[in-house]
């Protein structure tokens, strides 16, 4: 249950305070909104759409049908399109498949982190250099 003051603040900002944030437990209830707040509805260094986009991806890629939900009307109120939200669960969907790749066959971490910096150096070597005509 949130205090009062963030009860009201929640309520200016969604309407409504969603029964899913009353059963955050008490010590958490504030600081659980403020986060919420502060990242998801705040002004940060990404925009409104990126950070539904971004919360999109991750709610897929967990399995989270809340989230996924969530994050895809807030990527739609940024004016995302239905072809970026299925590109971005799709971009989702190649990093978790990667990443258990890597994960389960135990990849060097080090030799992975030296191949991608030589990758990323060749590629800014090729956008750099001039273009034949």
């Amino acid at each position: 249950m949130t205090s009062e003051q963030a009860h009201q603040e929640i309520e200016e900002y969604l309407g409504q305070v969603p029964s899913w944030m009353e059963t955050i437990a008490e010590p958490a209830s504030d600081h659980s909104w403020g986060l919420f707040r502060d990242l998801v509805l705040g002004e940060t260094e990404l925009s409104q759409r990126e950070k539904g986009l971004v919360g999109l991806g991750v709610a897929a890629a967990i399995g989270c049908p809340y989230c996924t939900y969530f994050h895809k009307q807030e990527a739609r109120l940024a004016d995302a399109s239905d072809a970026e939200l299925e590109e971005t669960i799709n971009v989702a969907s190649n990093t978790r498949y990667f990443s258990t790749i890597l994960h389960g066959n135990e990849v060097d971490h080090d030799e992975f982190v030296a191949e991608t910096d030589e990758i990323v150096d060749y590629i800014q070597q090729q956008e750099a250099a001039p273009a034949d005509d």
